[in-house]
Order: structure tokens, then C-alpha cells, then sequence
């Protein structure tokens, strides 16, 4: 009876057709608005990702790493005297205003590392070397929407703070949520590109000594100092918590989403329902012959399927092709597909198909098997 479902599925051209697009569509934006839903969240961690220090040490009322509650620098000291811990370097991680040559102004990440290790330095040099820090008004941009600041090279300067500064080095980064450049230079030089304040440090970077996993000695910061210690993963589990919980992204996609996968029953229904009155007299036949509504359920179930995973296959594919080719998540979309998004896709295309077949067969359970002696 699969093999006889199938003949009647294909033998229909047209309602394949459009039972192959809408499922296609449902699976294409399903993909994609989560996919862009991922990516923003995944830019949410992307400059603790680009610092990669094991253990992030902060304000215990901390709320996500875009929140600056400045640390005494006393508690440097503290974290420094915890056991277990290898070493520890203060971080300055603040927004900052840049004064471009055109008078303008523009929003820049600042980081300031530690002046003697150069600890959470760009990973990877595009042009200059990280040792140009040490010199005088050195500061590296990373090249992500550094075209914001006018794309600076070597050699160029500008203002932050009043304070001039001198590019030594354009650094590969990844962008952020804020789209905001990246500035790194080194710890006393950030705070002094920034107004003054009582207190400055913000961060404490450690690292724990062999033998111990950062969750131990995060925990074991925590009860020593009174201070927030989190583990890499910690840290970035803080801030998208943060923007999870008290933003409107996740609402906003939800909507999206939820949109998608009601049209998507609709429409799939609707076309199923239609190709179930074309071919009543068909159906009519099979019950005649004896054929239980058991199997006409799974004949319905599997014109729905068919084409959901035919749908599935090109609307993800095209999808993850949309991703890649707007820059996979490199460029300004954000956008990210992981595995546990197509695993989704393919439940919510399953629950569509399904809800929409048993839409469509109440009408053929509900026939007569008389209907195919009619004129």
C-alpha cells in the first residue's frame, strides 16, 4: 500500500508541486530565522571567546560581560593569593568614543591587557605584531567593522579620550553583537583612554595551575574573595543568559517560528485535504477491496512525509547555501545552523506533516466505499 500511496502522490503533478514548495518554505525559514537567532546569540560571547582565558574573575552582581562594575585593585591581589591559581592579570574591558579625522564619533570595544604578560591579545595578526603595544600610544584594530572608523592601517591615528592614538596592527576578530570595532592596547594606557574613575579594573583573567580545572579554582575564588569566578563557558553562559532572559530576541524569533510552523500546517493541510477529495473515489475503491482505515491513515501519513523530507532536503539546503553565502556568519548577518537546529527542523517538519495528514484523512476514514459505483 506504500508503493500504491506513492503512485497516487506523484500521479498528481500539481498538488506535489505545491506540497513540495510549502514544505520547503517551512523548512527554509525555519532554518534560517534560527540560524540568524543562534548567530546574534553566538556574538553575544564573542569577545569573551576572543580574550580565551580560563577563568574570568568579576563583580559577584555581575549580569553579562557587557555590564562594567569596576573591581578594587586590591582584589587583584586577593584572587592572586588564592591557591590554585597560576597566575592572574588584570582586564579592561569598557566601551570607549573614538574621535575620527572627519569630527565624527563612533562606539569602540576597548580592551586594555596586562602590560608585561599581553594576556588576551588578539590570537591572530593580520598585519603588525603584538609586541607593537609596548610602544608609546600603540593601539591594534581589529578588523571586524573596523570599516566604522574609517578601515585605520599603520601608521594612522586618532583620538580616544582626547588621547592620541597610533594603529601598530590590524588583528583578525570576530564581530560582535553590538557591531562595535575592536581597540586593544595595554591596561594603564585603556583606563587612561577612558574618563577617570575611583575604581577601573573590571576583570580579572586567571589561570589555574596544573592538575585543577577552572570550575575548582573559580569555586575556590568565590569562597575566598567574595568575588563572581566563572569558567570560560561560565562566563558566556552569564551573558546570553542575560540576554535570553531580559531582551526581546527570543520573543521576537519565538513569534517568527511559531508564525512559520502554523502556516506551515495550514497550507499543507489545506493542499493534503484537497488531494484527499481529488482522489475520494480512489480511496473509495481500496475500502471497497477491504482496506482498513489503519492503512489509509499511514497511505495519508506517508504523502505527508514524502514530501517533507524531499521539502526538508532542498529548504535546508538552501538555508545553510543563504548562510555560507552571506559570509557563514563571518559577515554582518549573524548566522549560525548547528546540528541540534536541523535536528529541530526536522521534528517541527515531521509534527507538520503529520498534524496536517490526520487533517486531511478524517474526510477518507468518513467515506462510503458506495462513492465509486457513482456516476
Amino acid at each position: 500500500m506504500i508503493r500504491v500511496a506513492l503512485k497516487m502522490l506523484l500521479g498528481d503533478r500539481s498538488r506535489y508541486g505545491t506540497l513540495l514548495i510549502g514544505l520547503t518554505a517551512v523548512a527554509f525559514l525555519f532554518v534560517q530565522q534560527g540560524s540568524v537567532f543562534s548567530g546574534i546569540i553566538e556574538r553575544i560571547a564573542k569577545p569573551i571567546v576572543e580574550v580565551g582565558a580560563p577563568i574570568w574573575v568579576c563583580d559577584p552582581k555581575l549580569q553579562s560581560i557587557d555590564d562594567s562594575k569596576p573591581l578594587s585593585d586590591t582584589d587583584l591581589q586577593r584572587v592572586r593569593s588564592v591557591p590554585g591559581v597560576k597566575w592572574a592579570v588584570p582586564l579592561f574591558l569598557r566601551t570607549a568614543q573614538v574621535r575620527l579625522s572627519d569630527g565624527s564619533f563612533q562606539t569602540v570595544r576597548l580592551f586594555g591587557i596586562d602590560d608585561y604578560s599581553l594576556v588576551g591579545r588578539p590570537r591572530e595578526m593580520l598585519a603588525g605584531a603584538t609586541s607593537g603595544l609596548l610602544n608609546p600610544d600603540a593601539v591594534i584594530i581589529g578588523q571586524a567593522e573596523s570599516e566604522r572608523i574609517g578601515n585605520p592601517r599603520i601608521g594612522d591615528t586618532f583620538e580616544l579620550n582626547d588621547h592620541r592614538a597610533v594603529v601598530v596592527g590590524i588583528a583578525k576578530v570576530s564581530r560582535d553583537y553590538a557591531s562595535n570595532p575592536y581597540v586593544y592596547t595595554t591596561y594603564n594606557r585603556a583606563i587612561s583612554f577612558v574618563p577617570a574613575q575611583r575604581k577601573q579594573l573590571n576583570f580579572v583573567l586567571v589561570a589555574p595551575k596544573g592538575g585543577f580545572s577552572p570550575e575548582a579554582i573559580a569555586a575556590q575564588i568565590r569562597g575566598a574573595t567574595g568575588l563572581g569566578a566563572y569558567s570560560l563557558d561560565g562566563m558566556r553562559r552569564l551573558s546570553i543568559g542575560y540576554y535570553l532572559h531580559n531582551t526581546a530576541i527570543p520573543v521576537n524569533f519565538g513569534l517568527g517560528l511559531l508564525m512559520t510552523f502554523l502556516v506551515g500546517i495550514s497550507v499543507v493541510g489545506q493542499t493534503l485535504y484537497a488531494f484527499a477529495l481529488q482522489n475520494e473515489r480512489f480511496t473509495a475503491g481500496l475500502k471497497a477491496m477491504g482496506t482498513g482505515d489503519r492503512t489509509l491513515v499511514l497511505m495519508s501519513i506517508t504523502h505527508g512525509l514524502t514530501v517533507g523530507m524531499v521539502g526538508l532536503a532542498i529548504g535546508g539546503g538552501a538555508a545553510c547555501f543563504f548562510g555560507y553565502a552571506t559570509g557563514g556568519g563571518t559577515g554582518k548577518l549573524a548566522y549560525h545552523t548547528s546540528w541540534q537546529l536541523m535536528a529541530i527542523t526536522f521534528v517541527v517538519v515531521v509534527v507538520v506533516c503529520v498534524l496536517s495528514s490526520l487533517f486531511s484523512v478524517r474526510r477518507v476514514l468518513r467515506l462510503e466505499p458506495a462513492v465509486v459505483f457513482r456516476a
